[in-house]
């Protein structure tokens, strides 16, 4: 099927022409004598063809055809003036408005109807070739949307990754993008920029993988040696990241490189200061800083988010962007959903990682203890079967204290709450363990998270498996 739209003040003409076009098969015609409401109507339905007359009491045909020619969907659309006026000024004038072709009314028989009937054809084959572009966009789309998801999905597989080893779970990496994209959006950037630092910011601590266990995972303080080997994870970030093609990957790298600046310089690697820190480095430490200070670490206690915010103000022209602290502060509201203190009618997104299981990090150890107890003399060897191995005296076994702490505490400070910083334990976000233990007893072993010297939170484990 094929619409065609016929616009002449002659209600002669109109008919001949709608009898000469409907004696084609598939054509249907709607005919309009007032230009005006012609040009209504297609706005609101998509015609494949176009008849108009030169000459009309309230608009001539080439005003009609200039207008026409603005409706989006005309832009193609064959277009042919019906017309007496054979004059090369008329002519001109038409085809600069956007007139396709002519058809003379004088016309008679055969060469008349040759002429519809191409003008039929060529209006069809601009159809097709519309509709074929509409499917290609639609194709293209399509697969330009499945690589973007494809390289959501591994870049968020690999912040898991890199929380697996540090964190035990990606939700310090879901709140930072989140926080971050907040920020973003509170400073007006382009929506695409929001979304990109978004995907970007899991990435942030990326090159952690390059620091080994023994300083990353260290319970207690660093000393000076560990905390400048630690430091060295930005620029490890950077070499992981740096070079790519994409420009998601790009961004990534510049915010792994850059989050420890400082707007005062006093940051790491390089000691930038104000603006020469790249705009989404400043952002994510805003995001960084305050997630490591609301949450749970071994060595310090949550604070709550209104004295997380106090400490991100007071650091504001010293730590932080007074921009970035800013927009932080006017989309208070936001963030604290965002961080789960608030509920919000709006159903929440399902994000890429989602999807992905969460990681617990795996314990090769020898066969823990009997469940509720814990080992007094963890070195001793136990048979399990037909007593102790090697004739070596059984250790023995005490009753677990109440209040075990789970780990001891790191000693670090507040003053780079992500937990890359030693310093004094009284400043600011150093505490204890939840117990308020400032170490685990002396007959425990001080390795972290090793089977058989279980913790208080595993043996309850243990207890409910054996309900």
């Amino acid at each position: 099927m094929m619409d065609a739209l016929l616009i002449d003040d002659s209600a002669t003409q109109r008919l001949r022409m709608r009898l000469l076009l409907e004696a084609k098969p598939g054509v249907t015609i709607t005919d309009h004598a007032d230009p005006e409401a012609a040009l209504v109507e297609a706005q609101m339905r998509a015609f494949d063809l176009v008849l108009v007359d030169c000459h009309m009491p309230a608009m001539d045909g080439i005003a009609f055809i200039r207008r026409m020619r603005t409706i989006p969907h005309y832009a193609q659309v064959p277009v042919v003036m019906v017309t007496n006026d054979i004059s090369d000024a008329v002519r001109l004038a038409a085809l600069e408005a956007g007139a396709t072709d002519f058809l003379d009314k004088s016309m008679q028989g055969i060469e008349l109807t040759v002429r519809l009937r191409n003008m039929i054809r060529l209006a069809k084959a601009v159809r097709r070739l519309a509709e074929q572009a509409a499917w290609l966009d639609g194709e293209v789309e399509a697969a330009l949307r499945h690589m973007r998801e494809r390289e959501e999905e591994m870049i968020f597989r690999l912040a898991l990754a890199v929380e697996y080893r540090d964190n035990d779970t990606g939700d310090h990496t879901w709140r930072v993008a989140r926080y971050s994209q907040i920020v973003a959006e509170g400073l007006g950037l382009a929506p695409d920029l929001c979304r990109n630092l978004y995907l970007a910011a899991p990435l942030h601590d990326v090159g952690k993988v390059g620091i080994p266990d023994s300083v990353l995972l260290k319970p207690g303080r660093l000393d000076p040696d560990e905390f400048a080997l630690i430091k060295t994870h930005a620029a490890i970030g950077k070499r992981i990241l740096g070079g790519s093609a994409s420009e998601l990957i790009r961004l990534a790298a510049e915010i792994a490189e850059a989050h420890h600046e400082k707007w005062d310089g006093s940051g790491y690697p390089q000691g930038l200061a104000g603006t020469a820190i790249p705009l989404a480095a400043r952002i994510v430490a805003v995001a960084d800083v305050f997630d490591a200070l609301t949450t749970l670490r071994p060595y310090k206690e949550a604070m709550s988010f209104e004295a997380a915010l106090a400490c991100i103000r007071t650091e504001s022209g010293r730590h932080f962007d007074p921009a970035c602290v800013e927009a932080f502060c006017a989309r208070w509201a936001d963030i604290r959903v965002a961080g789960g203190q608030e509920r919000t009618a709006i159903r929440p997104v399902t994000e890429p990682w989602a999807r992905v299981p969460t990681l617990l990090r795996e314990i090769a150890a020898e066969p823990p203890s009997p469940c509720g107890w814990l080992v007094q003399e963890p070195h001793a060897q136990v048979g399990w079967e037909n007593g102790p191995v090697n004739h070596m005296p059984a250790p023995s076994l005490v009753p677990e204290p109440p209040e075990s702490p789970v780990e001891p505490r790191h000693g670090r400070t507040m003053d780079d709450a992500a937990g890359d910083r030693a310093g004094a334990p009284h400043l600011a976000g150093s505490c204890t363990t939840p117990g308020g233990h400032d170490r685990l007893p002396e007959s425990l072993s001080q390795r972290r998270h090793r089977l058989p010297h279980l913790t208080a939170a595993r043996t309850d484990d243990a207890r409910l498996r054996e309900a």
